[in-house]
């Protein structure tokens, strides 16, 4: 959520960024904040104006009682009342006209950076730089699902038979792989001066509706029936939650943290071999990484926190690359991001496997994140990142670390998660 007195004093910026973003629907909302704003505002004042007379006519009145003025005493108190109703009534519409500011409020997109490039969605993303080798081995890489069985690694159908679709069993050395990599990514980030958080799974509407919008939510989120919970989509939701109306102090900043959390989302697989795989699914872990800071500090984080991605995925012999996100595929409350995408040698192109946003100060206007110091209180900034998401990470790095007889190496930063091992040798048929 943008800060209304950016509307006030610069509403042709709010919707030029509108447009960058090819919301045009959005436009009008603009002017209604302005004709809303205008009108809460004169009755603040008039509210305003209203209870100074009040006060003023109190002490006339206590006055005029003590020199036996009862008439002149008891039309000041009619005239009190009046105003007292009328109190009454402005206090209401500024209830009605706040909120209605507010909803609207909610759905204007914040400000993208200068930078952003202008797209309509994500085939207009642009590529920064790449990170490793991109190799196609000579051997053909079988799908990931097809690897996984070789090793016993995934069960689907008996989660068909306890879940239904979209979820997984991951057995074995492939279900130790998993927890080995989300392992070392949670690790690292322990050594950058991270602290390691595990944070609630479920939150409240109120903070679902802080850290994201309403139609991300919808698309998203699953919600607990007759509760006002729902399953984390990822932890940076209950991470940045966390501070929920908190006051914090500068000797405080920044807060790094990193955190683990199962994640689950409504999206299902897509037809075909996906359903076999695990692209898209209704449960994974992650690894996530989130910074408060403030807002003159915000973008060095950002670059950062996607680097540390970046080195993750390189130790573990998976060449990646970033790409930048055009401002239509950026979510409203996104400053800037940058997808990380590790290559498949199988599709021969590369796949998403993390994303890292400067979101500015939306999430702490949504939530009342403040900080406090020598020139007073003011909203601080929150990033986020993805460490390692698995399976997502899995499925790049079956393929990326396939040898060509079956097996699968395990890099150096795995073995002591792994018990040493250096390789998962496939099941005999």
């Amino acid at each position: 959520m943008i800060d209304i007195n950016l509307i006030r004093n610069n509403p042709e910026l709010v919707k030029e960024n509108i447009k960058k973003k090819f919301q045009d629907e959005k436009l009008p909302m603009v002017d209604k904040v302005i004709d809303l704003d205008r009108k809460a505002r004169a009755l603040q004042q008039e509210g305003d104006d209203l209870r100074a007379k009040r006060n003023s006519y109190s002490s006339q009145i206590g006055a005029m009682m003590r020199e036996k003025q009862i008439d002149k005493a008891n039309e000041l108190k009619n005239i009190v009342k009046a105003n007292n109703e009328r109190i009454e009534n402005i206090d209401l519409q500024l209830q009605e006209l706040n909120e209605e500011i507010k909803s609207i409020m909610m759905k204007i997109p914040n400000i993208i950076a200068d930078n952003v490039p202008v797209g309509r969605d994500d085939s207009e993303n642009v590529e920064l730089e790449k990170f490793g080798d991109p190799i196609v081995p000579e051997f053909e890489i079988p799908y990931h699902a097809d690897i996984l069985e070789s090793i016993n690694g995934l069960d689907k159908e008996s989660a068909g038979r306890t879940s239904g679709t979209g979820f997984y069993y991951l057995m074995g050395d492939a279900a130790r792989l998993h927890e080995a990599m989300i392992a070392y990514g949670r690790d690292y980030m322990i050594d950058q001066g991270f602290t390691y958080c595990i944070p609630p799974f479920m939150i409240r509407s109120d903070v679902v509706n802080g850290v994201m919008s309403f139609a991300e939510m919808e698309a998203m989120m699953y919600k607990i029936e007759n509760e006002d919970l729902f399953l984390v989509g990822t932890s940076e939701h209950s991470m940045i939650g966390k501070f929920k109306g908190q006051i914090i102090s500068e000797q405080d900043l920044p807060i790094k943290m990193t955190s683990y959390s199962p994640c689950f989302r409504k999206e299902g697989g897509a037809h075909g071999l996906e359903e076999r795989g695990l692209y898209r699914v209704h449960q994974f872990e992650k690894q996530e990484m989130i910074v408060i800071c403030k807002p003159e500090d915000s973008m060095d984080y950002y670059n950062k926190m996607w680097k540390y991605t970046i080195d993750i995925f390189r130790n573990l012999e998976i060449p990646v690359r970033t790409l930048e996100c055009c401002s239509g595929d950026l979510a409203d409350l996104k400053v800037k991001s940058c997808d990380v995408e590790a290559w498949s040698p199988r599709q021969k192109k590369y796949f998403e496997v993390g994303s890292c946003s400067t979101l500015g100060d939306a999430q702490a206007r949504r939530l009342g994140i403040r900080a406090k110091g020598e020139k007073g209180t003011y909203f601080l900034h929150t990033l986020n990142n993805t460490v390692l998401a698995s399976p997502r990470a899995l499925i790049a790095f079956l393929e990326n670390n396939l040898q060509a007889d079956g097996s699968i190496k395990i890099p150096t930063v795995l073995q002591p998660y792994m018990g040493g091992k250096t390789s998962i040798i496939p099941k005999q048929k």
